[in-house]
């Protein structure tokens, strides 16, 4: 009998129509590919053994004396999950914008397991996307991983993998249910103790809260989250990055950082918010960190939250980009940092378990009174299919709590970077336009890279040798 973490457990109590606790990812496919419904139906019924919990729901203890378990969902029904929905014509980037958005804030069924997947058909040129959502109790990287991870694969090759038919295991009556926790609790009784310390505190109301940005200072960028979410993504090369980054020093994480910075300023100016030359915003950067053997022992269990200040107020983009490298520069020189080639080269699509990884960190770290989360975790550089079908882009979907406003998720996948922007609808409805602020702050970067290379040498020239 497996249990819900306390960290799952806080999740699960804390979901609320203002703050759904899911993380989804966004893959569009490229166009002329033959995945339909039904296709993708049995892709998944081939693979969801591999993640047993995907047909699993949490059970609540008798008198909240130990954290909810996980039991069989009995009555599991696939079409409940994987659903299909389809843009109008013509099928423009903007109205999946808007679809992702509403698709987003959608609470998930707490009492169906804690997933979804929408099959959107009708996009431009023929393409379709796929839209993944897990709860954040659901995936925690040691235990179970993203969907996505066990559905993309590194050969269009079609396999076929033969699985049996799934029978659930029944689920423990009321009195077995208490007489287990019971005795847990005996085995245990630190565990005990905080979860005693955990109900004692929500009936209080005295304890912080996952979540909770009490201690969080307030601004353009926090606000009363609303049901309704904003959408919006942005695609740069991954080479424009690295040629900024063997010019400048760094990495390629702190280029993707200073842009973000700059994209704010830019964004905040069309808005006519005030900028000083202190101006800057704490946001919170889960970063992994690397075991004995140079790896993550799990893909959950090295993740620790960064805190880094955003040099916003700072109006010189080659400045802004040395003040966020020299901030992470500890980071790096504790040799604990995991290469980006690592990461990458993990099997499977690791980077979606990763992200959702990376929110559960932030969310646990709310009290440190950051104001946005940007979580970045690079991909893998060569193509990945579904079903035999190439995905072309691949977009994170981080969830809002507390305050804050926008979250956001940066991927690179074959030689492309992919930002992917959630904004709370009412207080940001110009997302779009902190996209284009992100990219022009990017050119800004591409720019002193061409200028510096392209100008000519200062002081007196040699003449030329006869």
């Amino acid at each position: 009998m497996q249990r819900l973490s306390p960290l799952d457990a806080m999740f699960l109590q804390q979901d609320s129509p203002t703050v759904p606790r899911q993380v989804a990812s966004l893959a569009i496919l490229e166009a002329g590919g033959r995945l339909d419904y039904d296709r993708l139906i049995h892709v998944i019924n081939e693979r969801i053994d591999l993640v047993p919990r995907y047909r699993q729901i949490p059970r609540s203890v008798p008198g909240a004396l130990g954290t909810p378990v996980w039991v069989d969902d009995e009555s599991f029904d696939i079409s409940l999950h994987v659903r299909r929905s389809a843009l109008p014509r013509p099928g423009t980037v903007d109205a999946l914008h808007e679809l992702v958005g509403r698709l987003i804030a959608r609470r998930l069924d707490l009492d169906r397991p804690l997933w979804e997947l929408y099959l959107i058909e009708g996009l431009e040129n023929g393409r379709v996307a796929l839209l993944f959502k897990s709860h954040q109790a659901l995936v925690d990287g040691s235990e179970t991983v993203d969907l996505a991870q066990v559905l993309l694969e590194e050969t269009a090759h079609e396999r076929d993998i033969p699985f049996e038919e799934w029978n659930p295991r029944p689920a423990p009556n009321g009195a077995e249910l208490l007489v287990e926790t019971v005795s847990r609790n005996v085995r245990r009784p630190a565990e005990a103790l905080r979860i005693t310390e955990h109900n004692l505190g929500r009936l209080a109301r005295k304890l912080p809260v996952v979540g909770s940005d009490a201690q969080a200072p307030h601004g353009v960028l926090s606000t009363e989250l609303s049901r309704h979410r904003r959408f919006a993504s942005l695609a740069v090369s991954l080479g424009d990055l690295r040629r900024i980054r063997e010019y400048h020093g760094g990495t390629v994480n702190d280029v993707i950082l200073a842009c973000i910075a700059g994209g704010i300023r830019g964004w905040m100016l069309t808005r006519a918010e005030p900028v000083t030359a202190k101006t800057s915003f704490r946001a919170m950067v889960p970063m992994s960190v690397v075991a004995k053997d140079g790896l993550p022992t799990s893909l959950g269990s090295k993740v620790r939250g960064h805190l880094l200040s955003l040099p916003v107020g700072e109006s010189n983009p080659v400045v802004r980009l040395h003040q966020v490298s020299y901030a992470l520069k500890d980071h790096r020189e504790t040799g604990s940092a995991v290469a980006a080639s690592k990461l990458a080269g993990l099997p499977g699509f690791a980077t979606s378990t990763f992200h959702a990884v990376g929110a559960r960190v932030a969310d646990a770290g709310a009290g440190r009174g950051h104001q946005i989360v940007i979580t970045n975790v690079p991909g893998p550089q060569e193509a990945l299919y579904l079903a035999g079908e190439a995905v072309a882009e691949v977009y994170p979907c981080i969830p809002l709590s507390g305050r804050r406003a926008v979250a956001i998720g940066v991927t690179s996948y074959h030689g492309q970077v992919f930002f992917g922007i959630v904004a709370d609808r009412e207080a940001i409805p110009d997302v779009d336009v902190l996209a284009q602020c992100v990219e022009d702050a990017l050119a800004e970067l591409v720019e002193s890279v061409e200028d510096r290379r392209t100008r000519a040498p200062r002081g007196r020239q040699r003449p030329a040798r006869p």
